[in-house]
């Protein structure tokens, strides 16, 4: 089901640079503002991984520097069928992790320190498999294609909105000067809210798929309650909010935003779907 609402979502996103782009630029426009969205996301898909461990000065680690981590993620990939991603601790008592690379050969995977002391082997084992879903289904390159899409939905429309400033106008000589200023302005927020709804999907699908993986959907439930709690707390001091979606739970706290604006989903709501499956015998 997950896999349908992303790929309607995707569609979505690009019926939206397709209006977008014959109406304002023409198939040119769109064209050239794609590749330019496209150039700027490829360093992205491909370093990406480097940029935000370092950011948050995460530490790789062995199995002779941590035998219990190392040991529960090498189980869950073999189970999976998996390479050994790499390991690393993030030096933060916020308890949080998340899983980056372009693919399962490039994979890594990064907790914090504070996950490791308020969570219970069984919860950190749902927490990891959660994460090796997202290898799995390869959701770095999902996001990334979204944010070219999107990016280029926003490229056009600051083009219209300067077109429409200096009375450029658009193709059509009958274009209205206040609908296309309204287009520009709405196509990015309708753009950016598929791409946040895109995210949300992933991270039930990764709920869904660390479940089976762990075979412990209460013991992950029982995990995002703890994290969901702390964070509203004690949300991480470093965290930056264009990383913010590679987490498990959001480390800025989700209090303060419209749910439609957010990058995850409601904790309780994936609480809720989790106990289900565990009622379900899954």
């Amino acid at each position: 089901m997950n896999y349908f609402k992303t790929a309607i979502l995707l569609a979505a996103l690009t019926a939206l640079l397709i209006i977008i782009g014959n109406m304002l630029g023409g198939t040119n426009g769109a064209v050239i503002a794609f590749v330019i969205a496209l150039a700027m996301n490829f360093f992205s898909y491909w370093y990406s991984d480097k940029v935000v461990l370092r950011m948050y000065k995460a530490q790789e680690v062995d199995e002779r520097e941590d035998p219990k981590l190392y040991s529960i993620i090498r189980s869950l990939a073999q189970r999976r069928g998996l390479p050994m991603p790499a390991v690393y601790i993030i030096p933060t008592e916020t308890p949080n992790a998340f899983a980056t690379g372009r693919d399962p050969e490039h994979a890594a995977v990064a907790v914090t320190k504070g996950i490791m002391e308020i969570l219970n082997d069984d919860e950190l084992e749902g927490v990891l498999a959660h994460e090796l879903s997202h290898v799995e289904h390869r959701d770095i390159l999902i996001s990334t294609i979204a944010s070219t899409i999107a990016g280029a939905i926003t490229m056009l429309a600051m083009m219209a909105r300067w077109a429409a400033i200096f009375g450029l106008g658009g193709r059509d000589e009958n274009n209205n000067l206040f609908a296309t200023l309204a287009l520009a302005i709405l196509a990015p927020i309708a753009a950016g809210l598929i791409q946040m709804a895109i995210s949300r999907s992933r991270e039930y699908h990764a709920d869904e798929g660390g479940a089976e993986l762990s075979k412990k959907p209460l013991a992950l439930a029982s995990a995002l309650e703890k994290m969901e709690n702390y964070a509203r707390r004690k949300p991480m001091q470093n965290a930056r909010e264009h990383t913010a979606h590679l987490f498990i739970v959001n480390p800025l706290s989700g209090e303060g935003f419209a749910s439609l604006f957010r990058t995850h989903p409601s904790t309780e709501e994936r609480i809720k779907r989790l106990r289900e499956m565990a009622g379900q015998g899954h």
